[in-house]
Parts: C-alpha cells; structure tokens; sequence
C-alpha cells in the first residue's frame, strides 16, 4: 500500500527562500550604500547579507517570535524578580547583530582618544541594519535603542563615561546582572504613559533628588510607562517630572551596590507582531536614576535619541519591503500559472515591477537620510537631516503595509499561512509607523519645521529645485510644493500632503540622478505625473518592466 503522504506529488512550487545573498542579490541596496557611504562595508555587508539569509538564521527568526518571551515577576517564595525570559534563537539573533556593531559601531571612536568616526559610519550601519530586520526585526528594537541612546547620554559627562564604554563592545551578554560585571550591555528607553500617549510631556511619574537637584545627580523615580521595550536591557532613559520640569534620567536596572532597582514589570503586550521583543508595562517604586541634562529639558535632550531611531524605523521597513518584494519575485520565477511562469504574465509583471519602484524609492531615501546623519556638520547636510527625518520616516513606514498586503497577495495561499515568513512579516510592518511617532506625530514635526527653521526649509527646497533640472514633471511637483508652503495658515491641514509631496519628490529626484532609466522614468510617470491610483499594478503598461524586474530578482546573477 502507497502511503498517504506519497500520492500526491509536489509539483510547481517555489523552493524556500533562504539560503540567499540579502545584500549581494539588492541591486538597489548595494548602490545605495557605494553612492551615500563610499562603499567602505561592502566586504563585511557582503558577508553579513550571507548570514542574515541563510536558512538556519531565517528559522531562529521564525522560532524566537513562535516562542515569545516569558515574564517572571517573582519566585516561588514570593519575592520579585522582574525577569523575562527568550528563546535561545533570540539571543543567537542578537549575538549575531551585536558581533556585527548594529548597536554601537558609528560611536566605537568614542573608545579611542582623539578618533574620527569613520567615513560613511552611518551608511555602513544602515546598511547592516536593513539586512538584520530582514533576518528577524524584532530583535533589531534593543539595537536601536542602545545605538540611539549613546548621544543623549554624551550630554552628560560624568554617566558618559560611566556607560559609553559598556555599549562599545561588538558583544551581547544576555546575563541579568550589574552592568560593570557584564561584556557589553543594551539601553531601552520609556516615554508613553497611560494618561499622556504621544503627549509625554503629561507624564505623572515623579522625581525627587536624593541628595540635590541637578545634572548628573540621584533621584528616586516614582511612577509608571505604559510602554517599556526591551525590558531586559541594563538600564533605560525615562522622562519624569523633576521640580523644575520634565526632566531626562538613566535607570539602571541594578543599583550601585548590585542589589536590583525598584523597576517592577507588571505584564508583557501581547502584540499584533514584534513578538520576538518583550514590551512590558513597568511601575517605578522608589527607582534610583541619574538626570541627564538640567531639569525640564527633559524633551530636548531624549529627542536626540528619538531623532536616530526615527532614521532606523525608515531603514528596517525600508528592507521589510524588499524582503517581502524578494519573496514575491522569487515566488513568481518557479510558479506556473496558465502554461506562463508567473513572472511572465503581463499583469503580474505590471504588480511586481510595481513594488519593485516603492522599494528602490524606500531604499534611495532611507539611505541619503543615512548620509545626511554623517555629514551633519555640514549645514545642508544638518537641514536634510532636520527636516527629512520625520518625512522619510513618515512615507516609508507608511508604505510598507501595503506593498507586503501585496506580496503575500503574490504568493496567493502560500503567503497566507504561517509557515511562510509573509504572514509575520505583515504583522511586523505596522510597528514602525506607530513606534517613535505616529503619522500625524511626523506631519506635526515637519510642520514645527516648517514654521521654526524656515532656513533649513529653504536648503533642502534649494536642493530639490536643483536636483530637478530641467525635467518639466519634477519641476512642476516642485513648484505645487513651494505653493503650498506659501500658505502657512493650511500647514496643519495639509500637514500629510505636505509630508508625502516632499518624500515622493526628494525620492524622484534621487532616483533621476542615480537609479536606471526604466525605474527612474517609471517612478516619475506613476508617482509624479501619473493618474490617482490606490492599488499597485497600474500605469506602467510602456515601462520597460522586464528591466526593473530583472533587477529586483533575488535570483539574479
């Protein structure tokens, strides 16, 4: 007798996706990193992309978030531990990230007297970033937060030195214990109360000296964060209300004499995805913490921190969109559909060549924002990265939902169920919107922007105009926003018009300047001067679509 398992033939599907190249197989990412860095990673990224797609790594992705974390809040004779627990494929993803400097490699000349930071620091860690949230993005919120936070503890000297040195290391050492007993440590950082949301300057929690107000100095923090990531990280910049404001502080999670500070977690978020990282809901009893910076500056000195994971929310969904992108054509070389492999039918191709231009979009933005953050002593370097973070945060985290609804659309039933990796993927891609700023949050910076640094406005709408040439579309978009901008009383109300004209715009321009004739001409003809659309698959039935898939495939040589 045939088993039942053996009389039916699988046929005419697809192989995995793994096993790939993630940074040598993106045409689109290797360009960006030679034009914006120099080029200077493209060895280690070259062999980074190779661990981060291969199959054992992609499957501790799917195991770390299958297995999500546990939280202990005491032990069996009821004393507290606050302690949360991972999978082991978790720590192996962020001991893979961390080996690779995700979490500290732009400030490693901070470790040695009298460095530069390297040429193209950012880029090169961007880069790396992109390839690590493909591999698994859950993992990448403790990295970001831990690279974030090194500048805003530089504005404080005496915790600098204490700290920075702890974060240096290309180690990961998961041990609950002191900080000066561990190989390298992670920072997180707490903001959102119940009563407050976006608006942290509602926070209830409250800070009292110890022994002096001040910089630098002790407190007692008593209070609550509704969200607090990482909860495992060693110690984490908060926000309290000090006497004379809302203040900035560093909480460790063990206290001077090792014994463990008064951060009591109260429950895990069960969340739509990221499930891999543990947030937590945490009360602070009397939790000992040092003020960064003067007492009610507590919003300008943590923005520093949320400025850099702004750039790296548009860095991971900028590479969640080419994996999902990726899965799609891969998908779409091995099927065959109506005697066609379905890379070939015209209307599969108009979709695929499609995303493909949202993607090459997302990645030329991301990473000349990324550019900008190492220049920034350059004034118009400074002006890009002002005003450019909250706009390509703003478009490319808004756009990576629907590209990857599309591409498990692709992949028709076997995108849809969990043993394929866009199920997870369609559940993380939200996050990035939301974490760091929402929507409406990033139309308001642009807006306080637009209205506080007319300067930096003018530089980078000098550089638009510039960048356009003598192509009449682009310089037809940017004359609609150099209208808008003449009538400040509708700034708020068209606040995400703005925001998107001033992405789509920068990205056609730099796609103009740099991409292929067959994907710049066919971004400006859809994005540009094209009809109103609300799906992909349209407008591009004269590109030369072959050429933009062909260099979108994994597969290609």
């Amino acid at each position: 007798m045939v088993a039942p398992s053996e009389t039916h033939e699988v046929f005419n599907q697809s192989p995995p996706f793994e096993d790939v190249n993630l940074y040598g197989s993106d045409a689109a990412l290797i360009e960006a990193v030679e034009r914006e860095g120099g080029g200077h990673a493209a060895k280690s990224l070259d062999a980074f992309g190779k661990v981060a797609g291969s199959a054992e790594a992609l499957e501790r992705g799917r195991i770390a978030n299958v297995e999500s974390p546990k939280l202990a809040t005491h032990d069996r004779q009821g004393r507290r531990r606050d302690v949360v627990t991972f999978h082991p494929a978790y720590h192996t993803l962020m001991r893979t990230s961390c080996n690779a400097g995700l979490h500290s490699s732009v400030w490693v000349h901070l470790g040695k007297r009298g460095a530069q930071r390297a040429p193209g620091a950012h880029v090169a860690r961007a880069g790396a970033f992109y390839l690590a949230a493909q591999m698994e993005a859950g993992h990448c919120c403790p990295i970001t937060m831990t690279n974030a936070a090194v500048p805003v503890l530089m504005q404080e000297p005496d915790v600098a030195a204490e700290w920075v040195p702890r974060v240096l290391p290309f180690e990961y050492d998961p041990g609950f214990v002191p900080a000066e007993n561990k190989a390298a440590v992670t920072l997180g950082m707490g903001m959102t109360e119940k009563q407050g949301g976006t608006d942290v300057r509602a926070a209830t929690t409250v800070a009292e000296p110890i022994a002096g107000a001040g910089p630098g100095r002790e407190y007692l923090l008593t209070g609550h964060k509704w969200f607090l990531s990482a909860p495992m990280s060693d110690a984490f910049l908060v926000l309290a209300q000090a006497h004379g404001g809302l203040t900035c502080f560093l909480v460790p999670r063990f206290l001077p004499d090792g014994s463990v500070n008064a951060l009591h977690l109260q429950r895990l978020k069960d969340k739509l995805g990221n499930r891999s990282n543990a947030s937590s809901e945490v009360e602070f009893q009397g939790a000992w913490a040092r003020a960064i910076g003067e007492e009610g500056r507590g919003v300008a000195t943590i923005i520093e921190m949320v400025t850099y994971t702004r750039l790296d929310c548009a860095i991971s969904s900028a590479g969640l969109m080419r994996f999902g992108l990726a899965n799609a054509v891969h998908h779409a070389e091995h099927r065959t559909v109506f005697q066609k492999k379905l890379v070939d039918q015209p209307v599969m191709q108009q979709v695929l060549a499609d995303m493909a231009l949202d993607v090459e979009a997302a990645t030329a933005l991301s990473f000349r924002l990324a550019r900008a953050f190492d220049r920034a002593e350059d004034p118009r370097a400074s002006a890009w990265r002002r005003l450019m973070t909250p706009v390509t945060k703003y478009w490319v985290c808004k756009m990576a939902p629907p590209l990857v609804a599309e591409a498990m659309e692709c992949l028709g039933g076997n995108g849809y169920v969990e043993e394929a990796p866009l199920a997870r993927l369609y559940r993380e891609v939200p996050v990035n919107s939301i974490w760091e700023g929402s929507g409406n949050v990033m139309a308001l910076d642009v807006a306080r922007v637009l209205q506080r640094e007319p300067l930096a406005v003018a530089t980078v709408m000098d550089e638009l105009a510039s960048a356009a040439g003598d192509d009449q579309h682009l310089r037809r978009a940017h004359a609609r926003l150099e209208a808008m901008l003449q009538e400040p009383k509708l700034l708020d109300a068209r606040g995400r018009t703005l925001v998107e004209a001033l992405a789509v715009l920068s990205a056609a321009t730099i796609l103009r300047a740099h991409a292929p004739a067959a994907v710049a001409d066919a971004f400006i003809a859809t994005r540009i001067s094209g009809d109103p659309r609300s799906t992909y698959g349209q407008g591009l039935e004269h590109a030369d679509v072959r050429a933009i898939l062909n260099r979108a495939s994994p597969n290609a040589v």
